[in-house]
């Protein structure tokens, strides 16, 4: 019988490095209607102003960040959570 569910007890973990100037990607899980994406940035990193074709969740699990969504830029934090439909530009600005 395969698994109706995927769970992952440290999500962190996934990521062990992250080198100077650098943002490092993992696809840590993939269905017919889900992709989820785990980012890691070094301080100072930029994914700059884009969109997304469909509806996009971001969760930040550690660090300190400025998000743009739209005309909105926020300070965020571990623990930080944000919705945002598709064709929304947003960008990322790690601090730590």
């Amino acid at each position: 019988m395969s698994k109706t569910y995927f769970f992952s007890e440290n999500l962190e973990a996934l990521i062990t490095e992250i080198p100077p100037d650098s943002i490092v990607s993992r696809t840590f899980y993939e269905a017919d209607r889900l992709k989820a994406i785990l980012f890691g940035f070094a301080p100072g990193q930029e994914l700059s102003e884009h969109t997304s074709a469909k509806p996009a969740i971001l969760h930040f699990l550690t660090g300190e960040a400025e998000l743009k969504l739209g005309d909105d830029l926020t300070a965020v934090q571990a623990g930080s959570w944000a919705y945002m439909q598709a064709h929304l530009p947003h960008s990322i600005v790690a601090k730590s």
